[in-house]
């Protein structure tokens, strides 16, 4: 504003000023930056609206009257948009871009804003426009502004180049015969503070017998309408993908590249850092859309909690709910399996693992899971696998679908038709096949489900484990989905994961929520359960599907 004054007094228009103060301030460091987050509020919050109600009540519409005056608002309004789109959609497809994203891009460029105004109000202040002219050119720039984003989201729809769908999952890699398979991971976080519990987990699953590891690091930063926001895109340097920027600038992002790039030297583990800078209604596109292009096995994602210290002088830091619902997209969404990182501390290493087993896809998924990390010379692996308690077969419990119940606060199970004993029969036979492969390896213990909730819970607070692995139960086991009507802290964990992820139940270890991914149980809800008699599991006896998801016996 200083600046402004001062060239204004001297007979220049004070845009200028402004415009000569800002090429003075350093790109380089962080003083940009929060010299922006100072005064961006103050800017955008009372100068720019001000400055904007001014244009408008300088604008009379009235003034374009008759044809001659219409016929020259659609002769600039057609040039003004057939010169900027015409232009880029032609430059990028010399450069090699697709049909779409060209013609995107320069419906992107064709927008205009507030340089526009600044320019046409400087031209009415020296009388070289007047009113009619200056009226057709605002709205100009309002149409070709307000188009923007229903003609992009028309157009650019990044999910029509992925026709042909690979779905992967960790079982996909077992059973192949091509020894150069790589198991490729895409592990997301929210800052440097989830760098070291990613690598400490990665590390546990890294290979010493099997192909070799492939990371991709993708680094979640909200894009919002702040200035500041706009600059960390400027800052990252593009690597061909929508919103998505190689990790180069800034002091965070050279920790963490740099973090991971020293991780890459251990061995046999290829690390590619990037970033995904975009509204959290979306973010989610960006991750699964990685995901489908660099053909990835598994997602991991962190829990938007996250515990530091312990005891008494434990603290969770949150990073709010709406990365809670990023989560829950992405396991919606996602194109291979998912896992969510429950970090309790896992800085220090996973060097005793826990996997349990209740059965069902997602806790097959699990276990196999835990084969890769049994494969690790300094991780200790147990494998805890709940069954029926003998004689308690004389009631039974069936899940309904329920509507009227709310997704966040109940557990969803999939409304897929599932042969249960069918089922049964898988659980057994991966379970035989882990055992006879791993046998004097990994430690393997039965528990009869007296109480699950104790059982599980005990196992969680006694300390004896850096990490546990359970699956998250979409198509629960008969055990499981007794638990099925308690109200869920975090429903997208499913009721195990809920229980050991509660802030409530002080639980020590850190968790690991896996599911699998199948399109068969794409499809969940809430479910109702209903209380049955002997008689009426026999007679319900058979498939489960959308009427009936699951009976416990």
């Amino acid at each position: 504003m200083v600046s402004g004054f001062i060239t204004d007094l001297i007979g220049i228009h004070a845009i200028f000023g402004a415009f000569i103060f800002g090429l003075t301030i350093p790109k380089d460091g962080d003083f940009a930056e929060k010299l922006i987050e100072r005064i961006e509020d103050f800017v955008t919050g009372l100068l720019l609206p001000l400055y904007f109600a001014s244009s408008g009540l300088k604008t009379d519409v009235a003034k374009i009257r008759g044809g001659e005056a219409w016929g020259l608002l659609a002769l600039v309004v057609t040039t003004a948009c057939a010169g900027k789109i015409i232009g880029t959609f032609a430059v990028a497809l010399m450069f090699g871009m697709a049909i779409r994203e060209s013609l995107a891009l320069g419906i992107l460029m064709n927008t205009k804003g507030l340089v526009e105004l600044i320019v046409l109000n400087i031209g009415k202040e020296k009388k070289v426009l007047n009113d009619e002219i200056f009226a057709i050119l605002v709205l100009m720039a309002l149409f070709t502004t307000f188009i923007t984003t229903p003609a992009v989201m028309a157009i650019y729809k990044p999910a029509r180049g992925s026709s042909v769908l690979t779905h992967r999952k960790l079982r996909d890699l077992t059973n192949t015969d091509k020894s150069k398979d790589q198991l490729r991971v895409l592990a997301c976080l929210h800052g440097i503070s989830n760098v070291p519990s990613i690598i400490s987990l990665i590390e546990s699953t890294r290979s010493t017998k099997k192909s070799q590891l492939k990371l991709f690091i993708m680094h979640l930063v909200e894009l919002t309408e702040r200035s500041s926001s706009i600059i960390m895109v400027h800052r990252a340097r593009k690597n061909g993908l929508p919103f998505i920027n190689r990790l180069r600038r800034g002091d965070w992002q050279d920790r963490v590249t740099g973090a991971f790039q020293a991780y890459s030297q251990l061995g046999r583990v290829s690390v590619r850092p990037s970033t995904a800078i975009s509204a959290l209604s979306t973010i989610h596109e960006d991750i699964c859309h990685v995901a489908e292009t660099k053909r990835v096995t598994m997602i991991i994602l962190p829990f938007h909690k996250q515990w530091r210290g312990q005891g008494d002088l434990q603290v969770i830091d949150n990073v709010g709910h709406g990365w809670r619902l990023v989560n829950q997209r992405v396991l919606k969404n996602a194109p291979c399996s998912v896992a969510i990182l429950v970090d309790r501390g896992l800085d220090n290493g996973a060097q005793r693992v826990c996997i349990l087993f209740f059965g069902g896809p997602d806790d097959r998924e699990a276990l196999e899971l835990s084969g890769r990390i049994a494969e690790h010379p300094a991780v200790k692996v147990s494998v805890v696998r709940f069954i029926e308690k003998d004689g308690l077969q004389s009631h039974g419990v069936v899940l309904k679908p329920s509507a009227s119940k709310c997704a966040e606060k109940y557990y969803s199970f999939s409304t897929a038709h599932i042969n249960t004993e069918k089922e049964k029969e898988l659980d057994d036979a991966v379970v035989e096949e882990f055992r006879s492969k791993w046998d004097g390896m990994v430690e393997y213990i039965e528990k009869t489900s007296s109480n699950i909730v104790e059982q599980v819970l005990g196992l969680g607070q006694s300390g004896d484990y850096d990490l546990i692995v359970v699956g998250k139960g979409r198509f629960p086991s008969r055990m499981v989905a007794k638990l099925a009507d308690r109200q869920a802290e975090h429903a997208e964990l499913g009721p195990i994961g809920d229980l050991l992820a509660s802030s409530s139940h002080r639980v020590t270890s850190s968790v690991l929520v896996i599911q699998q991914h199948d399109t068969v149980h794409a499809e969940e809800m809430p479910v109702a359960k209903v209380e049955q008699n002997e008689h009426d599991m026999v007679k319900a006896d058979g498939d489960a599907g959308m009427g009936e998801i699951s009976k416990v016996v």
